[in-house]
């Protein structure tokens, strides 16, 4: 009878709401029912503010990837409120919600050079230097080890080279792979594909069905593949004109490291 009899003159005054539980709840602001007028405990003017202890323990039971999507859509919705109602409220929802975002991914990446800088087994800067001076000291070991290993490869590997008289890319590649050839005493045999003759290797063969035993696809030329002769497999290295260090750099990768070692 109460709530019937006082809520005419609630609507009057201003506005108000009923919450799930059947309590009015009168809008704050209002001087006579809020501050002057006693109505009881069956309503109140402001809604009750959560503990902050309970809301700490709300977010911390929610799973993380499920709050970091709940961010990400929010940041789209104001996003997109914000270019289909350009307002500056909308704009200024976005920018400050997006700042406190700029904000984290700071503290993230600020957090993650120091957990690397004093954990050295996750620095994998120590295995591919990445400044000047490491950089340049990885490279020259690593040059060294290649050429040593490719220096003993012809022991085990040879070389299939396709090529076709009337490419130009042939043409230019040819040299290069006779240098790496006469440099670490690597067999190459040079195969034509259309038949005609090579000025680098005029010991060359016609294919009679090598380019295709060999797995390579179509007829693209100038291609290479090193063939490992205890097992009997070969092993595609590339197509196309190549500089020499890259030739070099591919045979050392497929013969002297594992999958996945050397990144």
């Amino acid at each position: 009878m109460l709530s019937s009899a006082l809520a005419p003159n609630i609507a009057a005054a201003q506005q108000s709401e009923e919450g799930d539980d059947g309590l009015i709840r009168v809008q704050q602001g209002d001087d006579f029912y809020c501050r002057e007028r006693n109505l009881g405990q069956w309503f109140y003017c402001e809604k009750p503010k959560p503990d902050p202890e309970t809301a700490a323990q709300a977010q911390s039971s929610t799973p993380a990837a499920v709050r970091l999507k709940a961010i990400s859509e929010k940041l789209d919705e104001l996003k997109a409120r914000a270019i289909l109602e350009p307002t500056t409220k909308n704009v200024q929802a976005y920018i400050s919600f997006q700042r406190e975002q700029l904000d984290r991914a700071s503290d993230f990446a600020d957090v993650w050079r120091r957990a690397i800088w004093q954990n050295p087994e996750l620095d994998y800067t120590l295995q591919r230097p990445i400044n000047a001076l490491g950089k340049k000291t990885w490279t020259t070991q690593r040059t060294a080890q290649r050429d040593s290993a490719l220096a003993a490869i012809s022991q085990r590997y040879g070389v299939f080279y396709f090529y076709s008289s009337g490419c130009a890319a042939c043409e230019v590649f040819s040299p290069i792979i006779r240098g790496v050839s006469d440099r670490f005493g690597m067999t190459v045999m040079a195969v034509s594909i259309d038949g005609g003759p090579n000025a680098a290797f005029p010991n060359y063969l016609i294919d009679t069905g090598q380019f295709q035993a060999m797995g390579m696809a179509g007829k693209q030329v100038p291609a290479l593949v090193l063939f490992d002769t205890v097992t009997k497999q070969p092993m595609p290295i590339g197509y196309g004109v190549m500089a020499a260090d890259d030739v070099m750099d591919r045979i050392f990768t497929l013969t002297n490291t594992e999958p996945g070692s050397d990144f």
